[in-house]
């Protein structure tokens, strides 16, 4: 079966509407509809007009009539460096993905697949082989062209070189090919499910087929930016590529800043210093930021969950009683409101609402803290005292004051240790496993296998319990697909081995005039290929 590629080199990903709702519905309705590609663009009254431009303002001029080509999108969380092939955490594929890599196929608004590097594809009938038509003249940041031979190394690079957990997700390739420099077939071990939707993710990523470079401080994507200039603890820049094989991106340059306080943030950006915050928001400012006539806020659905994580392999909670007492001591909608105000989508599990085999299990443990009890009492455990690293985020440090008053009212003593992020939090909790508790956001993109498939992973889940049904839910058909992945889903739930406290929505806010913000962050991407004044 064939299929084409859309009109145009890439696939439009503003995702933005026009518009205020009226009322509030319900968060797991607030992301079903965002997933259909409904964004909510809250905003005010129609934006001033100013005779002047500077960062942040609602003139998309220069003064002299010519439209603007640089903006400053400020983020929270910096990368410790750009190499997102040995180095955890998703701050570095943020900021390069689909901006300075890209993948043979790009996930849309909708959660789907669709043509970027790859014009088309074909996959036969037994759902193992893949054969992909690449786009001519593609070429690298440093001038070199892009074809089969770069494909192929990639995805075996992924295999062979790649050492952070997400290299499984290319497990199931047997064999790359390159049949002509505009042809690569894919052989699958088996059928996969997953796979195809994995390719517009991290692992897909293009990397020339010879790396001469330090991927830890050098970028050679095909993608319309280029990393041009890293000033740790402040910004990256991003230069617009002319030779761009999609066509010149409307920007010169994008400067992204790495701003801790969300209330610094919002001041930076009323100032004019910068034009859009991506996800650095306190939510009980949104309303006043929408009323704001020089900004916009979009608001749409993400694959962020807030995770609340338990070491499964230390005391208490090698005991499946302690963490499910725990899961009953926490009100997850007290802690959304005090995080998030009410932004946001409670859940019961590592899937949200974009993933195909999401079901709602928010109520599989309802804040019942005489519950906690028993179960801690059947666990000998009533006077518990743990430790509880928390990175220096702010939704982080936030959730962790109500969480620990809430364990509190159940007879557990949370001590809570403040890790800087990403260096301190990366190295003792993901990559040491020295911790009891913690608490950080997920952001990649069907991540549920990665967080408990793996028993090495930082969680420490005993992934043998679901590793026959969750292989045999990925070879299966797709309806076999969506029933089995949700048994392995309610295995894990029924395990507690950590607690997903909400979704988080995507949420940025801008200066009026800046377009092509995507509603909706499907991948872990932060996606700014189409930004653009109007």
């Amino acid at each position: 079966m064939a299929r084409s590629a859309r009109p145009g080199p890439r696939p439009d990903a503003s995702g933005t509407a026009a518009g205020r709702a009226t009322g509030r519905p319900s968060a797991v309705g607030r992301a079903r509809r965002a997933l259909r590609g409904a964004a909510a663009v809250v905003a005010g009254a129609a934006a001033l007009a100013l005779a002047a431009c500077s960062a942040g303002s609602t003139a998309t001029d220069d003064g002299g009539g010519a439209t603007r080509t640089d903006v400053t999108v400020a983020v929270g969380a910096e990368p410790v460096n750009l190499d997102f092939t040995t180095t955890a955490g998703a701050a570095i594929p943020q900021l390069l993905l689909n901006n300075v890599y890209e993948t043979l196929v790009k996930i849309d608004q909708h959660g789907e697949p669709q043509p970027l590097l790859a014009k088309s594809w074909t996959v036969s009938d037994d759902r193992t082989v893949y054969d992909f038509t690449l786009h001519d003249g593609v070429t690298f940041s440093d001038g070199t062209p892009l074809d089969a031979d770069d494909v192929v190394a990639s995805i075996e690079r992924v295999r062979t070189d790649w050492t952070t957990s997400l290299k499984n997700k290319m497990d199931v390739v047997a064999e790359a090919e390159a049949v002509d420099p505009t042809h690569v077939r894919v052989a699958l071990a088996h059928p996969s499910n997953a796979w195809l939707f994995d390719m517009g993710t991290a692992v897909g990523a293009v990397f020339p087929d010879t790396l001469d470079v330090d991927l830890r401080t050098t970028t050679v994507g095909s993608g319309p930016y280029e990393v041009t200039e890293v000033v740790q603890g402040d910004h990256i820049t991003l230069t617009g590529r002319d030779d761009y094989w999609g066509g010149a991106p409307a920007l010169d340059t994008i400067t992204v800043r790495y701003l801790t306080d969300p209330v610094a943030a919002q001041n930076a950006l009323r100032a004019g210093d910068v034009d859009m915050l991506f996800n650095l928001v306190q939510a009980d400012s949104v309303d006043q930021l929408a009323a704001d006539t020089g900004l916009q806020v979009v608001e749409g659905t993400s694959t962020g969950e807030v995770l609340l994580s338990y070491n499964n392999r230390v005391a208490p909670f090698d005991d499946v009683r302690v963490r499910q007492a725990l899961n009953h001591a926490i009100d997850r909608q007290a802690v959304l409101d005090a995080t998030a105000g009410g932004h946001g989508t409670l859940l019961g599990a590592m899937v949200p609402p974009t993933d195909p085999y999401y079901e709602d299990l928010s109520d599989a443990y309802p804040y019942d803290p005489d519950k906690a009890r028993e179960l801690l009492a059947e666990a000998g455990a009533s006077d518990l005292h743990i430790t509880f690293d928390v990175p220096n985020r702010a939704y982080a440090t936030s959730a962790a004051e109500v969480i620990v008053s809430q364990l509190a009212d159940v007879g557990v003593t949370a001590d809570i240790v403040t890790d800087e992020f990403p260096a301190v939090w990366l190295d003792k909790v993901f990559a040491r496993h020295d911790y009891q508790m913690t608490l950080i956001l997920h952001s990649e993109a069907h991540d549920l296998m990665t967080i408990y498939g793996d028993p090495d992973y930082y969680v420490g889940y005993d992934a043998a319990k679901i590793a026959d049904a969750a292989a045999a839910a990925d070879a299966g058909t797709p309806e076999q697909y969506v029933a089995g992945m949700r048994q392995v889903v309610r295995t894990i739930v029924a395990d507690a081995p950590g607690q997903v406290l909400y979704l988080m929505p995507n949420l940025v806010v801008a200066a009026r005039g800046l377009e092509g913000i995507p509603a909706n962050a499907v991948t872990e991407s932060m996606d700014l290929t189409d930004l653009h004044w109007s």
